[in-house]
């Protein structure tokens, strides 16, 4: 049987991939993982928040259920971004938390996910744990006073959170007007509000979430939204988050978009001018663009590479004493500061930076050249026969030597469906363009794609 556990939770379609009984079962096993065999289950508090999805709402009460069914306490954040579960699973001296979103994908799709005690993501071992549980649905089953509670905290919940923020933002936003595009997720209250409590004038787009709208057409998979907006209403800056606001897209006042690269970029080489950079520094992952690399080799940082996946990137960070990290997504971890990407954090960090230093965002952003990237995906039979495929390694090593120093290749397999994906850099968009094609081409004669 396939693990239940994806590389960010259970997620599927609501209702089908994850059903209110699955959600019932997650809760209970989890209260019973997590909870500690010396203490008993009773001793559990588990903090639970959700996005702004219609299904989130079901989902949530089957949950809590669950909880409460194994002598747990549910304390109930409300809608809640994940960054913020993160922070308040630690903040409310809760055993663990859990988020009802599936980040940045469409409404019809849901998500459970984990934080331990500490805020950070749960390893495979304890959702290991929590998935052997579920085919034993005997369990605890405490009655009387052994039942556990509901406690609702919300309104407090997300004030407590914000002011964390505020304490860690780094620099007032005073004198700058920005677009904030919240998705119609679970930053459409709480992001306003931050940006406004730092001195910005802000113009909200995308904030009237309705159970069905998060992400459509909107937030940080559609930057090109806020990045007119920004022209529209004659602002410095834009920033676009995602369903639950664990990353962060930017527009400058032209209308370009800013990426996590060069987001990640402007931070680090900022750390470091203010001797905050531990070891000099930074992780990325593999499909950070070669922009990235050539500006920090430049300024003496190194770059530590990890798989695709935030959930890879702290992991390398905890393990290489890093401070800083991130993906070209707008997954930004600082942290000091925080134990997950967190959007908001990253707006305010990334914002007050430029406008501490009296530049543009994109001045700011400025600090990398960005080199075309073409991302071609191919369908395969299996792609667990791209390892021996010589002809495409081949190919392969043949748009290497014509690319040089000013370019680059990544060829991989999915993760979790029947494709290889050919990712070419180059100096010029036609370029990366050609080779991307000629590769692909090349993988579906040798795996069978379809043409």
């Amino acid at each position: 049987m396939a693990r239940l556990f994806g590389t960010d939770g259970v997620r599927g379609i609501a209702n089908q991939d994850l059903s209110g009984e699955l959600a019932f079962r997650l809760g209970r096993a989890a209260v019973e993982a997590l909870a500690g065999s010396g203490e008993g289950p009773r001793d559990a508090r588990i903090a639970v928040g959700r996005d702004t999805r219609a299904s989130g709402e079901f989902l949530e009460a089957a949950l809590v259920a669950g909880i409460c069914s194994a002598g747990g306490d549910a304390l109930l954040l409300g809608i809640c971004t994940t960054p913020a579960v993160a922070f308040l699973t630690m903040e409310l001296g809760a055993r663990a938390g859990t988020v009802i979103s599936a980040s940045h994908n469409p409404a019809e799709y849901n998500g459970i996910k984990f934080f331990e005690s500490s805020g950070y993501k749960l390893g495979d071992d304890a959702e290991d744990r929590i998935e052997a549980l579920l085919s034993d649905d005997a369990g605890v089953r405490p009655t009387g006073r052994g039942v556990g509670r509901v406690l609702p905290v919300e309104d407090e919940a997300n004030q407590r959170y914000l002011r964390h923020l505020e304490s860690v933002s780094g620099a007032s936003l005073e004198g700058m007007r920005v677009v904030v595009d919240c998705a119609n997720g679970a930053a459409s209250n709480v992001a306003p509000e931050l940006l406004r409590r730092l001195g910005a004038d802000v113009v909200a787009i995308n904030d009237r979430p309705d159970g069905w709208n998060i992400n459509a057409g909107c937030g940080a998979t559609s930057p090109q939204v806020v990045a007119r907006a920004v022209l529209e209403n004659g602002a410095d800056a834009g920033v676009a988050h995602d369903g639950d606001a664990d990353r962060a897209l930017f527009a400058d006042a032209d209308g370009n978009v800013v990426d996590g690269d060069q987001v990640l970029a402007a931070c680090a080489l900022d750390l470091k001018e203010h001797g905050a950079l531990p070891g000099d520094t930074v992780v990325s992952t593999v499909m950070a663009n070669l922009g990235f690399r050539l500006a920090m080799r430049q300024a003496g940082i190194e770059v530590l590479e990890t798989k695709v996946g935030d959930r890879y990137v702290l992991e390398e960070m905890l393990r290489a004493g890093a401070s800083l990290g991130g993906e070209q997504s707008g997954h930004i971890i600082f942290l000091s500061h925080a134990t997950t990407g967190d959007g908001l954090l990253t707006a305010v960090r990334f914002l007050g930076l430029a406008n501490r230093a009296g530049r543009s965002v994109r001045e700011v952003a400025s600090c990398m050249r960005r080199f075309p990237q073409v991302l071609e995906n191919v369908q395969v039979r299996d792609r667990a026969d791209l390892e021996g495929a010589t002809a495409v390694w081949e190919a392969v090593a043949g748009a290497e030597k014509a690319l040089g120093e000013r370019g680059r290749v990544l060829v991989r397999a999915s993760g979790t469906e029947p494709l290889v994906r050919v990712m070419v850099e180059a100096a010029t968009e036609a370029g990366a363009r050609r080779h991307a094609r000629e590769i692909a081409r090349e993988v579906r004669t040798s795996l069978g794609g379809e043409s």
